[in-house]
């Protein structure tokens, strides 16, 4: 977080505390402290009207950091379950790993507790559609940890391109760059877990296999039993916002290509990838993942594009940029040996369809989605990122990695959440909890 950016929201902070005074703070419990769950608590604790009054993990020392770092006296527990119970906790962040979010989601709302929950929602179709239910019925606030939906300066890329100024959008990539080879995530061979009680604990309702390091903790993403991989993890941050720049919602089709070629480790994810989306009239959306080569994709290495007939617009975290198209309304020249001056002056009509822009420092912190959530708990307004939003970005990704791991090309109707040619694909919209854990 930028220095301008940090006093701003010390300041911000600053003022609430004077209009609401520490008996109104929310009350916040934090489940799953790891990698994740240690940058939402920290985003959290940006905002002085908010109190950390519970914590829960596994990990002795995830609760021993979260502790200290709370300027509170905490509870510790390590079953979420018991935290919910809690009468001082009004709200709580879920940032486990992907395979526990819906039934913790789903206690937490029946429980009477406002859900901030971590992307993606759900390890399945049927999970979030689910999720959405019980926040309907329960009417709790929520909002999904797909924080770009919070930072102002990509609010008014998605209001640019959705204006019209591009023109007419036919493609829109993002792209996960990262060279993991050749050792990768390692050959890590399975191994007695630290204790039976908190292994089978971690897995909770995933099939119930040996204990391997490589599956626990945040390297869970490369494996199909608790994580879609890099096509939801990361690619959830890009559909959401390549879809919501667009105005769209589901694709009609999706189709994947791609495996483990290069990086030598025992991951079931691929190394590298690529997915594609087609909606209705255009575009396409493309997910391209290459995991074993981090050269840049596009000017100065961004993460998204938006291709449009005016201009493209590039989007990296908290800046983005339009570099205007050249066009003419001349007909294409037919490149015949008597047209070659007709072909000359077809290129030199051409002029820019649009003025260059570029906005925003490069920041897309979640203290802003933070706050958004903290403010809607007080004025029990729809979130920036509510479940529903979440919903409808996490399926498009999971179905993507169904088409992978599929090899097939998946027609998608939204409305019924289910693939119209292929009874295989349409099996992998849910799976059987591990006995006795049932989705709520």
């Amino acid at each position: 977080m930028s220095q301008i950016s940090r006093r701003a929201a010390v300041a911000t902070a600053l003022s609430y505390t004077r209009i609401l005074g520490a008996n109104d703070r929310v009350q916040v419990g934090y489940i799953g402290l790891g990698n994740r769950g240690d940058q939402v608590h920290d985003a959290f604790l940006e905002w002085s009207d908010q109190q950390t009054v519970a914590v829960c993990d596994l990990r002795e020392d995830y609760l021993d950091l979260a502790v200290q770092k709370s300027r509170a006296t905490p509870k510790r527990y390590k079953d979420y379950r018991k935290l919910l119970e809690d009468k001082d906790v009004q709200a709580v962040a879920i940032a486990t790993p992907d395979h526990w979010h819906a039934l913790m989601f789903i206690d937490a709302c029946r429980a009477g507790k406002d859900v901030y929950v971590e992307k993606p929602l759900s390890l399945t179709v049927t999970e979030g559609r689910r999720m959405v239910q019980v926040a309907e019925e329960t009417k709790r606030v929520t909002q999904v940890g797909i924080h770009r939906r919070s930072v102002k300066v990509l609010q008014e890329a998605a209001e640019y391109v959705r204006s019209g100024a591009l023109g007419k959008i036919t493609v829109a990539r993002g792209f996960h760059l990262q060279n993991e080879w050749p050792n990768g995530i390692g050959k890590l061979p399975d191994g007695p877990p630290p204790t039976p009680e908190e292994w089978d604990m971690w897995l909770g309702p995933a099939p119930k296999v040996p204990y391997n390091k490589n599956r626990m903790y945040y390297r869970f993403r490369w494996f199909y039993n608790y994580s879609g991989g890099q096509i939801t993890n990361f690619g959830v941050h890009y559909m959401d916002m390549l879809r919501w720049a667009c105005g769209l919602e589901s694709p009609k089709s999706v189709v994947a290509m791609g495996g483990k070629y290069a990086v030598e480790d025992n991951r079931e994810i691929p190394d590298t990838c690529e997915v594609i989306w087609e909606f209705e009239n255009g575009p396409l959306m493309i997910f391209c993942q290459y995991n074993a080569n981090d050269a840049p994709s596009c000017p100065r290495n961004y993460e998204m594009e938006i291709r449009g007939t005016k201009g493209t617009m590039y989007l990296q975290s908290g800046r983005w940029e339009v570099v205007p198209q050249r066009y003419t309304e001349e007909l294409v020249p037919a490149r015949t040996p008597v047209d070659r001056p007709y072909e000359g002056a077809w290129g030199k009509s051409k002029k820019p369809a649009l003025e260059p822009v570029q906005k925003g420092d490069g920041q897309a912190t979640t203290n802003w989605h933070a706050r958004n959530f903290l403010d809607c708990v007080k004025s029990r307004q729809k979130c920036n990122c509510d479940i529903l939003t979440g919903h409808i970005s996490t399926s498009n990704t999971i179905i993507g990695h169904i088409a992978l791991r599929t090899r097939t090309l998946l027609d998608w109707d939204a409305k019924t959440e289910k693939f119209t040619n292929s009874a295989r694909a349409n099996q992998l919209l849910s799976y059987q909890y591990r006995a006795p854990y049932k989705l709520g």
